[in-house]
Parts: structure tokens; sequence; C-alpha cells
């Protein structure tokens, strides 16, 4: 089978070493003045791994769109709606499948990517979201992990699971897309929570944030139509071990370099996923705590050792 992966940071990179692995035939896109791009063309690595001479590189949308039989779509969640529309307009997407690599919400809208992509796209246009817990960094030493794909079309599903199911990752049918796609965006949000802790020096209270977490997600999770157990699933609490104490986990070193007052360079999409779970919020009229405290904190600036704490000294009630 022919793959294409569209974007080629540290993710999307790994996604075409996968494909390749499992012996499919690959083609990675990146932009032109890609950085990311020019440095796998010049080295055929990067920071996490060495491609294979066999994977193409290339900066053409159009070929890389005609080469794949299923596309892989691999760059930053809030990017997603212009990216489309630069596919709707530039390439031939028909009889194309799409998989969407992403773990967020549209910031602007709260809406989940594949609803995004399906108003870009179209409703006749085949997707599926790849979601799960995972990082490169183990998955390119052999060290095995499980992870979860997902459609409204579960035959879709199956011909993915069975293209890309191996001994390094073992997939789940993801059979509930609104509860894995708002679990797998929340879980950086309290990756970010939990790198806050940690940068306070509070991460014992890392279990206390685990538990909470889940109950508040799973809550607004039903409130949108979805199953509630699947935030007890892989794409939510499953991913908990990988985003909330790996020290390669970007959501949780950005946490805490913010508590110490110190920069973070890369991208942690939990950040504008916390916007989004503030209109998510809103729209049906859940109490989100520990998502409202992050936001304080990172877009109001209030205190972080305050506000995080608060939440666990709240007054005395049942816990369920």
């Amino acid at each position: 089978m022919n793959i294409s992966v569209l974007g080629c940071g540290r993710w999307g990179s790994f996604l075409a070493w996968y494909a390749n692995k499992v012996g499919h035939k690959v083609t990675l896109w990146g932009r032109s003045d890609s950085s990311n791009l020019k440095e796998l063309k010049l080295k055929r690595s990067n920071e996490y791994l060495r491609l294979p001479e066999s994977i193409e590189l290339t900066d053409s949308l159009e070929k890389a769109i005609y080469f794949g039989d299923i596309i892989i779509i691999s760059i930053s969640a809030q990017k997603l709606r212009e990216f489309c529309k630069q596919l709707r307009e530039n390439s031939i997407t028909d009889n194309k499948k799409f998989i969407l690599c992403m773990k967020g919400l549209e910031s602007s809208s709260g809406k989940r990517l594949s609803q995004v992509f399906k108003e870009e796209m179209g409703a006749m246009v085949s997707s599926a979201v790849w979601l799960g817990p995972g990082h490169v960094q183990d998955f390119v030493q052999g060290i095995p992990n499980c992870m979860v794909i997902g459609s409204e079309d579960i035959e879709f599903t199956k011909v993915i699971v069975n293209a890309l199911n191996s001994e390094l990752i073992r997939f789940y049918y993801g059979q509930d897309l609104i509860g894995n796609e708002i679990g797998a965006a929340t879980k950086n949000v309290i990756g970010i929570a939990a790198g806050m802790l940690d940068g306070l020096g509070y991460s014992s209270l890392k279990g206390a944030l685990m538990a909470r977490g889940t109950r508040e997600i799973s809550r607004l999770v039903r409130a949108m139509g979805g199953n509630d157990i699947t935030i007890y699933g892989l794409s939510h609490l499953g991913d908990y071990e990988a985003t909330l104490f790996s020290k390669n986990s970007h959501n949780r070193q950005f946490g805490e370099d913010f508590a110490k007052g110190l920069r973070f360079e890369k991208l942690a999409e939990g950040v504008a996923t916390i916007e989004a779970l503030q209109k998510l919020s809103s729209i049906y009229n859940i109490d989100l705590p520990i998502c409202k405290a992050l936001y304080e904190v990172i877009f109001n600036k209030k205190n972080i050792e305050k506000e995080l704490l608060s939440l666990f000294l709240r007054p005395v009630k049942f816990e369920f």
C-alpha cells in the first residue's frame, strides 16, 4: 500500500518511519521552507530518528496526495482548517482515505478535528483519527505500546488497523469518536497541569490530578453525546503515563517550565486546547475546574500555586 504523510515534524517523521517499517511504500511531505524537511533531506535524520532511503521526501503537496492510497496528516491542530482548504484547492482527493494524527481542538470554535476536516473537505471524503499513548523516543528503541484508530465507518477503521498493526503498535478499534477525540485533546491539558505541579514541587498531587481529571473530562464527553467511559480508555487515561510523567512530553514540560518562569520553545498543543475547553464549558454548561484554573493561570496571569492548590482544597464534598 502507498502511504503519504503530510507533516515532517517529530510525529510526522515517526509516522513515515513506522509505515515504512510495517511494509508500505511511503512519501513524506513538508513545506518547501520547512527546516524539518531541509534537515531530513540533508541528513536523512533528525534528533529523534533516521529515515530509510526508501522513504521519498517531497515539498510537492500535489505529488504526495497523488502517491498515497492513505494520507496521514500530522500538523499543528490549529492549522488544520487552513491546510484542508489548501488540500481542496490544489489536490485531487477523490477516493483518498485520510487519517488525522493530531491531538487537539480548534481553539476558536471548540470543534473536534474530525469535524473541522469534514466541514472543509466534505462528508464524502473518508477520514479517521489515530490516537493514544506513545513517544517517538520509545518506539524507535523497539518499546511497544497500544493505540486507537477511530472513524464513523467501522469497515474503514478495520482497513487501517489491518494495514498498520504490528508488534510495535497494537491498535484497538475506536467506537466513540467524540470520547476519543475529546479524551486525546484534553490529556494534553491535564499534562500541563501535571507539569506545573512538578515545577512547584507538588508532584505527589499528580495522583489526585489523574483521578479528578478523568472525572472532569468524562462529564464533558457525556454532555457532548459521547460515552463517558471512553475517557478511561487509551485515548485519555491510557495516555496519562506518557503525558503526565514522561520527560518526553511537550505538554508536561511546558507546564513545568511555565511554573518555573522559563520559556518553552516547542509546540504544546494543550495550550490552545485550554482555550477551546473554555468555549465548550460555556456551550454545554459544564464546570471544568482544572481547565478553568489553567486558563486563569496561563491567559489571565493568576498565581499558579494559589490556583492549582485551590483545586485540591475545595469545600468538603462526596467524591462520587
